[in-house]
Parts: structure tokens; C-alpha cells; sequence
């Protein structure tokens, strides 16, 4: 089909209102005045999280009962993710927005038989929040964890079925490349982004718009655009969710960069281990090619642009933007000195933009409403907002969106219902293994590039780890050393050596053998890898074991000098007693004993053979009386 913006506009209105009954519920509790052809629309979250917890059975059980019941009036959409993933499976019915959480099959039978048939909303199945003392159901955006959330680059995940174009288009899909394409020159979509104040999302916060003028500049015969989809920091799924919620929106600001520096042809190296968003990219770029956003002549400018993918194999290392390209090349993923920058002489070495996913999710909005809106938006160095996937030790487990400057504490007191079981909030770490733990005495800095550089972190992808109090922080670097031994390509000799050995001298503490030197060991290779190393991984490797190292000190003492973990975790300094005052004797820890260590009658208080015992803590966990300590 040759796309033009009659037709753009024709499938626009098709949509746009069965699409704007969620969105403005959603967002405001407003409700359209009609519904088109449905009188209830049912969204179930198909994002990776609500999958694994079910949402496929939910799915299933939903279809089955209203081709049972014969009712046709009811539509069906799976869409992204919503954000609140520990309450997956997701179900939210239109017009009430009503938000079902953590939903069964069972569940599901019963919103079709009370909710859609009888029109009685099933309460003791919602979202608690969500329901107002009075029985009133509230919006999303009333809820504590959607209140303080700004949705930019997440705007249609949750809102829209990502495997149907028309629902993109309906929410002004395709209308900024429309725009570019028929009423602004290179220089100006440059400018845009330059005023708009958008910085790389995926680590170190580059200017996007100084990236794509160099690339624009570059001579060159052939240049590409690239999408950086390899997302592999621990506990980090922000790419991963705006592909499965909203694959069009990459695909549009990657076809804008290719009018922008004069390129035709996109790659999208997406990690293997997401099949979910690996299908819906898919299924998107066949619809966009089938509707003429992809392809030849696009909106019959004459400019093609096309856009195929690249599958990843886990290896963290080629999250580096030219190890990514060597591996989009068919070669071993392994980083390349710079310079040359890849805007010079990147893929197949020609000149090349790379972005990250979340980066180019903003592009299109940022052309439609303005650099004026966007750069109104956040601080003043840091513009926009930024999505963390929020985890770790923290009631609100999921996916939020917030203004560059929200502090620490808003995000995980408010957005995140703060920390589970009463514990008390210890660190966060954000930037994954590239980046640093952040105490609790800064968690009322507004987070921004500038702010977490600062204090010893940085924003990187966006993983945000909380950690309470029962967290050891020289395991915590231990565990980062540990991934980040484990991915390092080996080409150059102060990552793959460094890592090795600071990784050994962090075992060596946590086994109680540490000795006061090794601190000065840690800090001195720490500062060699920083400047000799070849790619980020390397150079960021030791940064979770520096901020540590600095903020909590008192821990690597306590295991060098005192041969304790203060937190109880790290085993070899662990040691686990029976108090003879609680012990009934009931036997039950020695049946259990892989090791046969502990020693007792019948009804008499048992005992551990400390020179036995592996501490793998079975005792502790199958003792009732609450007799067993750790020490």
C-alpha cells in the first residue's frame, strides 16, 4: 500500500476512539461518550512478566467463555506491559477501568459471569488501590505508583495492542515521520533534538542530537542507523517491555535518523534470549512494510528506508556500541578502539548512528509537540524523563517512567511502596555492572546523570536494585564481579586480567581471609582498569566494588579484621548455634542434616559440630521453634 496522510488519517479516525476509551480512563477516569462496536474492551498484559506468571491461561480462559456465552460485543486485547509486574497477570476491563491484579483462570471466569455479563465489578479481585473507600473505582493515575509517573517513552505500552498497527496509528502513529519527511530538512530535525535536550538513554547520556549531526557530517556513500536492543544488565528490562508494549515507536525514530543523516538502511540487534519482543518486531516491521512506512518511496517522498534484525547470543560485551556492530558484521562480538566513533566509521565501517531503544522511543513525540514541551520537562541539564525497571527488595516490583530529577526516595517510598516487611531501605544500585550503590543517605538526590555521577553512580540503562538491610554489601560487589568476569570478551589484558583478580581478592575477604592490604589492592587495580582498559565494560568493571568500598567501609573491615558478616550472608563467616533454652529436642534438624553435624536425644536441647557443618542452613529452615541462629 502507498501510505499518504489521507490514509493516515482515514485509519486514525478508524481507531482512534476505540483506543482513546483506555487511554483516557486510564489516565484522567474520563469515559467517551461511545464505545464504537464494543460495549466492553478486556486489556491482559502480554509483556514477558505477566506471561511467565500465566496471562496466556488467562487468555485462553477469557476467549473460551465468551465464544461459550456467545458474546460478541466484548474485544479482547493483549497489549505491553503496565508496569506493575509483581501483580501480574494484568486484566483491566473498559469503560470502568476496572484493574484486576494478579489474575487466574479461575478469576477470569468470574469477571465474564459477574463483571461483563451482569455488569457487577468483582471487587475482591482488584487492584486495593484502585478502589476508592466509597466503592468508587479510581484511575490508574491516582494509584501511588502511577501518581508521580510521567509517561513518555511508555505512553502506548498498556494502552495499545502492539501486533496491530492501526492501534499505533490511531494514537498519531507515523505522523512525525510524516512531518519530517514533507516539512523539515535534516538541519531542522537536528536542531529539534538539540534543543529538545534528549540524551542517550543507554548509559553515559551523549546528546542525541550532536550524535546524529556528526553522523549527518560524516562523508559517506552508504550509512546506517542501529538500535542498541541488547539489554543485559541484571534486573534491568526497560528495552525489553517498550518492545513488547510499542514496537512502532522504534521503528519510526529509526526511519526519522535515516532521513536525518542520509541513511537507508536500520538495524535492530535485539538479544535472542527476548522472543516476545524479537516476534512483535516482527510482526511490526511486516506491517509497516505492508502499509508503506517501510520500504521504497515512503509517503511518496522518494526517501527508502528500511529495517531489518539482528539477533544477539547474551553476551553483555556487545552492549558496547562497536563490539554490537562487529557482532551486526557476523564476527566475534569484541569491542574496537575508538577513535574512530562510530558517526565516523561504524558499521561495515561506514558511518553509523546508534541509540538505544528508550532513546529512540522519545523521538517522535519530541517532533510532534516540540523541543519547547520536552526540554520543560525534567532539570536543567538532564531533559525528559527516564524509565527504571525497578527491583530488588521492594514491594512495587515493576516497570516505572518518571521526570529526570524525581529523588530516590519518591521512586522507592512512593512509586514503589517502599520496602518489604518493615526492613529498613540500605542502598540502591543503579547502572548495573557498570554502575554504583547508592547509601541511604542520599536517597533524597534527584536522580539526573549529573547528580549520580556525582555520588559515585550512574544512570546507564536504567536497572534500579533496591537493597535492605539484610544485604551484604561486599557480596553485592562480589556478585557484580562475578557477571562482569563472566562477560568480559578477554581481548584486552587489564579486563580480563583485572576483573579476574579483583574478583579473587573480594573472594578472599568474604571467606574470611582477607587482610588490610588487599583494600589498597582493590583501589589501586580499581584505578588502573579505569584508565587502560578498552571498552566501558572493563573501565566500569570495579565501580559496584569502589562505591561500596567507600560508602560502606565498615562491612570489608568487619570481614577482614572481626571475621563476621555483619549482614549474615556470606557463608564461610557464618556460624549456626542452637539456643538449648528454645530446643524442644524435637529432632527434626538432625533428621535433616545432609552432614550428619548435629548431635541430641530425644526432648533434650541438640548440638552443632562447627568443625561438621557445611552451613547450608537446613537446620534453620526446618526448625519450628525458631531455635537455630545464625552468629
Amino acid at each position: 500500500m502507498e501510505m499518504t496522510l489521507e490514509k493516515l488519517n482515514e485509519i486514525q479516525n478508524k481507531k482512534r476512539e476505540l483506543v482513546m476509551v483506555r487511554k483516557l480512563i486510564a489516565e484522567k477516569g474520563e469515559e467517551l461518550s461511545t464505545h464504537t462496536q464494543y460495549r466492553k474492551q478486556i486489556l491482559v498484559c502480554g509483556g514477558t512478566g505477566c506471561t511467565s506468571s500465566g496471562s496466556k491461561k488467562v487468555v485462553e480462559t477469557l476467549e473460551a467463555e465468551l465464544k461459550e456465552k456467545q458474546i460478541t460485543d466484548v474485544l479482547i486485547v493483549k497489549t505491553g506491559c503496565f508496569g506493575l509486574c509483581a501483580l501480574g497477570p494484568v486484566v483491566i476491563v473498559y469503560p470502568e477501568g476496572a484493574f484486576y491484579s494478579q489474575t487466574t483462570p479461575e478469576g477470569a471466569k468470574r469477571i465474564v459471569d459477574e463483571h461483563i455479563i451482569n455488569g457487577k465489578v468483582c471487587k475482591d479481585l482488584l487492584y486495593p488501590e484502585t478502589v476508592h473507600e466509597d466503592g468508587e473505582i479510581l484511575p490508574l493515575s491516582e494509584t501511588r505508583f502511577y501518581k508521580k509517573q510521567m509517561r513518555i517513552a511508555l505512553k502506548n505500552c498498556g494502552v495499545i495492542d502492539p501486533e496491530n498497527i492501526e492501534e499505533y496509528i490511531a494514537l498519531d502513529g507515523y505522523k512525525a515521520l510524516y512531518k519530517v519527511l514533507t516539512s523539515m530538512s535534516q538541519d531542522d530535525v537536528i536542531s529539534t533534538l538539540l534543543a529538545s535536550g534528549l540524551r542517550g538513554r543507554g548509559g553515559a547520556g551523549f546528546p542525541t542530537g550532536k550524535k546524529w549531526a556528526f553522523c549527518k557530517a560524516s562523508k559517506g556513500d552508504v550509512k546506517y542507523v542501529c538500535c542498541n536492543a541488547d539489554e543485559g544488565d541484571p534486573g534491568a528490562f526497560m528495552d525489553r517491555s517498550i518492545l513488547e508494549g510499542d514496537p512502532h515507536a522504534v521503528l519510526e525514530a529509526m526511519a526519522i535518523a535515516g532521513y536525518t543523516i542520509g541513511a537507508h538502511q536500520g538495524f535492530i540487534y535485539v538479544r535472542a534470549e527476548y522472543p516476545i519482543a524479537v516476534e512483535r518486531l516482527r510482526i511490526a516491521i511486516r506491517q509497516a512494510r505492508e502499509y508503506g512506512l517501510l520500504g521504497k518511496n515512503i509517503f511518496g517522498t522518494g526517501f527508502d528506508f528500511d529495517i531489518e534484525i539482528r539477533l544477539g547470543a547474551g553476551a553483555f560485551v556487545c552492549g558496547e556500541e562497536t563490539a554490537l556492530m562487529t557482532s551486526i558484521e557476523g564476527k566475534r562480538g569484541e569491542p574496537r578502539p575508538r577513535p574512530p566513533f562510530p558517526a565516523v566509521k561504524g558499521l561495515f565501517e561506514k558511518p553509523t548512528v546508534l541509540n538505544n531503544v528508550e532513546t529512540y522511543a522519545n523521538v517522535a513525540q519530541i517532533i510532534l509537540k516540540g523541543a519547547e514541551w520536552y526540554s520543560s520537562i525534567g532539570t536543567a541539564t538532564s531533559k525528559g524523563t527516564k524509565v527504571f525497571a525497578l527491583g530488588g527488595k521492594i514491594t512495587n516490583v515493576g516497570l516505572v517512567e518518571v521526570p529526570m530529577g524525581t529523588t530516590l526516595r519518591e521512586i522507592i517510598e512512593e512509586i514503589g511502596g517502599g520496602i518489604p516487611n518493615g526492613k529498613k531501605f540500605k542502598a540502591a544500585q543503579t547502572g548495573g555492572p557498570s554502575g554504583g550503590c547508592i547509601p541511604a543517605c542520599h536517597i533524597d538526590t534527584p536522580i539526573d546523570y549529573e547528580n549520580l555521577a556525582q555520588i559515585g553512580s550512574m544512570m546507564g540503562s536504567g536497572g534500579l536494585i533496591v537493597m535492605d538491610e539484610d544485604t551484604c554489601m561486599v557480596d553485592i560487589a562480589k556478585f557484580y564481579l562475578e557477571f562482569t568476569c563472566d562477560e568480559s570478551c578477554g581481548k584486552c589484558s587489564p579486563c580480563r586480567i583485572g576483573t579476574r583478580r579483583l574478583l579473587q581478592l573480594l573472594e578472599k575477604i568474604t571467606s574470611g581471609k582477607g587482610e588490610m592490604e588487599d583494600l589498597e589492592k582493590i583501589e589501586e587495580l580499581s584505578s588502573h582498569m579505569r584508565v587502560s582498559c578498552l571498552c566501558a565494560l572493563g573501565q566500569t568493571a570495579s565501580n559496584p566494588v569502589v562505591s561500596t568500598l567507600h560508602y560502606f567501609r565498615e562491612e570489608y573491615l568487619a570481614h577482614i579484621v572481626d571475621k563476621t558478616c555483619p549482614a549474615k550472608k556470606c557463608k564461610d563467616l557464618l556460624r549456626y548455634t542452637i539456643d538449648p533454652a528454645k530446643c524442644k529436642g524435637c529432632t527434626l534438624c538432625a533428621r535433616n542434616c545432609p552432614v550428619k553435624a548435629i548431635s541430641g536425644t530425644v526432648k533434650q536441647p541438640h548440638v552443632i559440630d562447627h568443625d561438621k557443618c557445611i552451613k547450608c542452613g537446613l537446620c534453620q529452615t526446618n526448625c519450628k521453634f525458631g531455635a537455630i541462629v545464625k552468629e
